[in-house]
């Protein structure tokens, strides 16, 4: 199954929607997508999918559609660094080795649901930034509750996978990891979403090793950037979600991304191949993410805010 959240030309309200070949089936009675999940969400998805198709509230072709990230405001983001090629080549464009730490758990760090934008929406280029990046990602959405999770049973607590673009000011973030802390200014102004949630039976045809043969790619103004494929990742998401939920409870809604797949932003590509070749983002920039089966993100670059000086 594939869902989504988009606005509907009739009431011009959100509305959660199955697609179906082709069109928007959008439900009657729930205009949240998270009022889907919890326990027994894969039952109740399945019995949603049946009221959507029997008796939809409007049928919208996916093409003329305006759509919404699938959970405009996550109850929390967590964000990951699981592909262990993205870490080596990024810590070197940072001035420093891995970390053996890495290797030992997942790191990750939350950010700003407030700022989670739709697949499509213009991001702006966050204040004072002169490095703005993008990172190609993919991310889970977590389908039910649960603490203290075993690594190799905690994939049956997601609902379905995203593409994520997690926008990074990397300037902004290199300055104030200097103070040990963060990231924080670096990474709030935008996080992106595709346009759906996908179920995992879907994508279990692609299934190899910890994750799913997928090709991860990226362009900008049409220019190839990034290729890789999720099956390379290092933690898989049975192991982040693990993490995540030890000592703590992951909530229905919870996005968990993976992190940037291996040259899956400019830091790393600068960093072996030079700027000139691949420059920062710039407005007027149209970025273009995909991941195979499971969706696309295309965001044009616009000017941000300026800097309000602290005094």
């Amino acid at each position: 199954m594939r869902w989504s959240t988009y606005t509907s030309p009739t009431d011009g309200q959100p509305h959660v929607a199955l697609c179906q070949d082709g069109s928007l089936h959008a439900l009657r009675d729930v205009t949240r997508l998270v009022d889907l999940l919890g326990d027994g969400f894969a039952e109740r998805l399945a019995e949603a999918a049946e009221r959507a198709v029997l008796d939809p509230f409007e049928i919208v072709p996916e093409d003329s559609a305006v759509f919404l990230a699938p959970v405009p405001t996550p109850p929390s983001i967590r964000d990951f660094m699981a592909f262990e090629e993205h870490v080596k080549t990024s810590s070197a464009a940072l001035g420093h080795a891995v970390n053996p730490v890495w290797y030992e758990i997942p790191l990750f760090y939350f950010t700003n649901p407030a700022a989670t934008r739709g697949p499509h929406d213009p991001v702006p280029v966050p204040p004072g930034c002169r490095k703005f990046d993008y990172e190609l990602e993919i991310a889970a959405l977590v389908g039910r509750s649960g603490s203290d999770l075993d690594p190799a049973t905690a994939e049956e607590h997601i609902a379905g996978y995203m593409v994520l673009c997690d926008w990074s000011a990397r300037d902004l973030q290199e300055h104030e990891m200097l103070g040990f802390l963060g990231p924080a200014k670096g990474k709030d102004t935008a996080t992106s979403l595709s346009r759906y949630l996908v179920t995992p039976d879907e994508l279990a045809p692609y299934r190899a090793g910890n994750a799913y043969a997928l090709e991860m790619t990226a362009t900008v103004n049409g220019k190839p950037y990034s290729r890789g494929t999720f099956e390379t990742i290092h933690w898989s998401f049975g192991q982040v979600l693990a993490y995540a939920s030890r000592g703590t409870e992951l909530r229905p809604g919870d996005v968990i991304g993976s992190g940037t797949v291996g040259t899956g932003c400019i830091l790393e590509l600068s960093r072996v191949h030079g700027e000139r070749a691949y420059p920062w983002l710039q407005p007027g920039d149209v970025v273009r993410l995909e991941v195979e089966h499971v969706g696309v993100i295309e965001s044009e670059v616009v000017p941000g805010p300026a800097v309000v000086p602290l005094g």
